[in-house]
């Protein structure tokens, strides 16, 4: 069906804010940073919880218990190298080299490592995975640690990493070609192309810029085995590596381990120097515009860069928390502007952090964006994005401003204190990857909540205002300028933004605090009463049918310690809207999105500051409902939004109009994306070209009218008969029940009985090809889609998550290990049960032109080969073992049961089938996959999806 139009503006907007590609399989955790302060200041101390040490040969370990997930652990391989260490017959053997690593090495030869992991449970790319940057390449390994094997092999695999890999020939010349593929999949599009311009300039023209990740696409293609050799010789070594091992798991065991499987690896005898880089500082503003073809929004960005050090002592966390509070009051004006129908800009963003992304380690940022409609508008939009800066710069922020985030930031703090016995290992190991990488400090729990608790009493307005003040530098800006290639004519020249600038704070004014006090809700609603309660204890449920129709199923839950999360559902949604009024009634969310009765959005985040709650109200295509989250000490402020939203929507035709209009621009210029364009098409033909299912145009959104759109949002609320809620998380059920009766339980009630209206919107049955030609370069994307009708059950859903899986293995073993065609093919499984029940395979990937018809034949033979002979045993038991152990971690977590119940609730299934899960998975067989694919791969209703680039 088509998507809504806010949901397509936050999608194609989020496309205008990427950093230039680094071509990484992941990015890094941001390092947090901030300004050095004296040395006087005292330290932050380690946490005790934590066991550091050292081997003789240099290599530095960190060990912590920790037992969320349960029998489970992350160990992670950090090397303090990346590709600036490369020399200029290396250039991207860096990342080559951690491709390598999965390759083949001395204990694992080929793809053994991978084979052995996908057997005990870990999924390669969603668990196992690496990355490489400037400065470091990470190796990451969740582990079982139930299985002692297993667990002991995981030390195993990091040591070969470490110093193990084999660097054969042949499997070199085999990864050539995916890693061309891996810059085709991310690059080979207008950010590349305008990344290539102005990385010399964001970068200045360092050896940063000399020194991308991806490297020299060339070079890869014919640099010799020797030269990949030397760099792993000379760099992997353990004087410039780590090993992080948090989990649930016992931290003597685990130092013998690394102990036993580390020690032995050696530093070379002549060691290069490893050497540290920055980036230059410049006096006067660099200013770039680059444009192109196929960039789809005018965006100018300017860049205030500081010099920066970690986080190490007192003085440096106080001013961190100054800094990210400037940024939340910052965040919340330009937020408030972008409100209004006159606003300066399509969209606007202003926040101070790491430098592209943290990859760059001494360096952090002031970076503001703006978006422009047009190239003649864009000077405007810069102009007020930045005044923005310079208003706070100027006056500072407002005591009311100040007591807002404070309360917002204290609330937090609290939150992540009672977390902190359900923290997951991932978190402490990304903690403990900075400490290594850059120095930053790793003090406990119990000290930040208490230094947090402090600091936030003690900064002062005038703290905090001269925190804003330090980020507006009048040296090192960096302007850059991002349009299309058809805008060029009407852009700003480089004097007049540089006059912009040294203007922009002119006639500014202090900001006015627009807060409302008022109650969120007039008048206490009248109690509903609960007419029937039932348990099922075998899950864990208690099912409330309240006096209006409501139902309400409840999960108590000991997984969080402050999370109570919750969503509803009822029966119509857009679906029972007109053929004429389906456009507003689609876009009725625009409402939800507006406020709520007296609060306009920055008023209903100040009115909520302190308190951890959230709800919204959605209609799609066939329910409408509520979602939100809570902390349990907040509930009530929860169930008084549910009240709120279904009862006192707000009608605003500023914010209305200034959506309508911004989604004109973002739908006048995605023709020129090649991605939009494809995206599109797949679109229409998945929808076999039914009206309503069509994409976007701008003569659809001239027929969104804000009346209709308010009128639908009303009536979907004005019978709760129909709803269902389901609350999972930490509470109490007879505490929860009169929060229940009070604002559920007095929802308005009509009786309508209501269903949704199947509107035909379904796929072409048959075969059918579409081709679209769009794109400058050497670019293809290819989806094949094998859809049909089925049985809608638990047994039929397990056996195509089994299908998925094994073709997804054998899918990227074809065409990226055995054609070296592609980067990172992917088998996607979609299933629906309303209005009809439906299932969608899809195979996806990119690759060259010239060898398309071959890749797509080889994926059809491999589809053939499923049903000539189905899921062989191996790869069975990898779905087996990697589902199995997917269940045993969702089922702790509240965000499974929020979903699962929901489902099974909405389509009226057996709430008690997830307690057969294990069982269902075993019985999968050979056999059954073999007759299971002749039915669901046949071919009968196949669509072949392909863009080519247009020459």
């Amino acid at each position: 069906m088509k998507k809504n139009l806010h949901l397509l503006a936050v999608g194609a907007l989020s496309l205008v804010l990427a950093q230039p590609a680094m071509a990484q399989k992941k990015a890094p955790a941001k390092a947090v940073k901030t300004v050095t302060k004296p040395a006087t200041s005292p330290a932050l101390p380690i946490d005790p919880n934590v066991k550091i040490g050292k081997l003789p040969n240099g290599l530095v370990y960190y060990i912590r218990k920790n037992v969320e997930p349960k029998n489970r652990a992350e160990l992670y391989l950090g090397n303090k190298i990346g590709s600036l260490m490369e020399n200029e017959e290396q250039l991207g053997l860096a990342h080559f080299t951690e491709h390598m690593a999965f390759n083949g090495t001395k204990d694992f030869p080929k793809n053994e490592i991978i084979n052995y992991l996908q057997k005990a449970g870990v999924r390669f790319g969603a668990d196992l995975n690496a990355y490489t940057g400037f400065n470091q390449t990470v190796y990451q390994l969740p582990i079982p640690t139930d299985s002692a094997e297993v667990f002991k092999t995981g030390f195993k695999i990091l040591a070969n990493w470490a110093g193990k890999v084999t660097m054969d020939g042949k499997e070199i010349d085999n990864e050539r070609g995916v890693i061309i593929e891996e810059d085709r999949q991310r690059g080979k599009n207008a950010q590349q192309r305008i990344s290539k311009q102005l990385l010399p300039f964001l970068l200045g023209d360092s050896r940063y810029a000399k020194r991308i990740p991806i490297g020299d696409v060339d070079l890869l293609q014919k640099f010799t085995h020797d030269k990949i050799r030397n760099f792993y010789k000379d760099w992997y070594r353990p004087n410039l590596q780590t090993v992080i091992a948090v989990g649930d798991f016992d931290v003597n065991e685990v130092e013998k381990l690394i102990i036993a499987n580390f020690s032995e690896l050696k530093n070379p005898a002549n060691e290069k120097a490893r050497t540290y880089y920055s980036i230059p500082d410049n006096v006067q503003p660099l200013v770039k515009i680059a444009t192109d073809p196929e960039q789809p929004y005018n965006v100018a960005q300017l860049i205030y860069k500081q010099k920066q050090g970690p986080v190490k002592t007192e003085a440096d966390y106080k001013t961190q928390i100054a800094q990210n509070m400037v940024n939340n009051m910052l965040a919340a004006r330009i937020a408030e502007i972008m409100q209004k129908g006159n606003a300066p800009f399509l969209f606007a963003q202003s926040s101070y952090g790491p430098y592209q992304g943290g990859m760059i380690w001494d360096m952090n940022a002031l970076q503001t964006v703006a978006v422009a409609k047009t190239g003649a508008e864009l000077e405007k939009a810069l102009v007020a994005a930045v005044a923005e800066n310079e208003r706070m710069a100027k006056f500072g922020f407002t005591a009311g401003e100040l007591e807002t985030v404070k309360k917002k930031m204290e609330a937090s703090n609290e939150k992540q204190f009672k977390e902190k016995d359900k923290t997951k290992s991932s978190a402490y190991v990304q903690q403990y990857l900075n400490n290594f990488l850059i120095g930053s400090a790793i003090p406990s729990e119990e000290y930040s909540y208490e230094l947090n608790k402090k600091l936030l009493q003690s900064i002062s307005l005038a703290d905090v205002n001269a925190a804003a003040k330090a980020m507006v530098t009048k040296n090192n800006q960096i302007l850059v300028v991002q349009a299309p290639e058809k805008e060029k004519a009407n852009l700003p020249q480089e004097a007049s933004l540089i006059a912009a600038l040294k203007n922009a704070g002119n006639g500014v004014t202090p900001y006015v605090d627009n807060a409302v006090n008022k109650p969120l809700i007039a008048q206490a609603p009248k109690a509903g009463t609960i007419v029937n309660e039932t348990k099922n204890d075998k899950i864990g449920i208690t099912t409330l049918t309240l006096s209006n129709g409501v139902k309400v199923v409840l999960k108590p839950t000991d997984f969080k310690n402050d999370q109570v999360i919750f969503t509803s559902f009822a029966k119509g949604g857009a679906s029972l809207a007109s053929n004429d009024d389906f456009l507003s009634a689609e876009n009725a969310n625009l409402i939800a999105q507006s406020g709520v009765g007296d609060y306009n959005p920055t008023q209903l985040s100040k009115y909520l500051a302190g308190k951890n709650a959230a709800v919204g109200a959605y209609i799609d295509d066939l329910y409408q409902g509520f979602s939100g989250n809570a902390s349990p000490k907040d509930l009530e402020t929860a169930f008084q939004l549910i009240y709120a939203r279904a009862t006192n929507p707000r009608k605003d035709v500023e914010i209305f109009n200034k959506n309508i209009s911004d989604f004109k621009v973002i739908t006048a210029n995605k023709g020129s994306n090649p991605s939009s364009v494809f995206a599109d098409t797949v679109q229409a033909v998945m929808a076999n070209y039914h009206k309503r299912g069509m994409p976007t145009t701008l003569a659809d959104i001239d027929k969104i009218n804000i009346d209709k759109a308010y009128a639908f949002y009303k009536d979907r609320f004005a019978d709760a008969s129909g709803q269902t809620f389901v609350f999972v998380g930490n509470f109490d059920v007879e505490q929860i029940k009169p929060l229940i009766t009070t604002y559920l339980a007095s929802l308005p009630s009509l009786n309508r009985n209501e269903n949704f209206v199947d509107n035909g919107v379904n796929p072409p049955k048959g075969k059918v090809s579409k081709t679209v030609k769009k794109g400058l370069e050497d670019k293809v994307s290819v989806q094949l889609v094998f859809h049909d009708d089925y049985t809608y059950s638990a047994e039929n859903n397990v056996m195509l998550d089994a299908l998925k899986a094994a073709l997804d293995i054998k899918i990227t073993e074809r065409l990226r290990e055995k054609e070296s065609g592609v980067y990172s093919p992917g088998v996607s499984l979609s299933v629906q049960k309303n209005p009809a029940a439906h299932y969608y395979f899809t195979i996806s990937f990119n690759c060259a032109k010239a060898n398309v018809e071959k890749l797509i034949n080889a994926a059809l033979e491999e589809v053939n080969n499923f049903k000539n002979n189905g899921v062989t045993a191996e790869d069975l038991q990898k779905f087996k073992s990697e589902e199995l152990r997917q269940v045993e971690l969702s089922l702790r977590e509240n965000g499974y049961w929020l979903a699962y119940l929901t489902n099974r609730l909405k389509y009226n299934d057996n709430v008690e089938q997830v307690l057969d899960n294990t069982s269902r998975i075993n019985g999968v067989t050979v056999d059954a996959t073999k007759t299971a694919a002749k039915k669901y791969l046949n071919g009968d209703n196949y669509i072949r999806l392909v863009l080519l680039p247009e020459n």
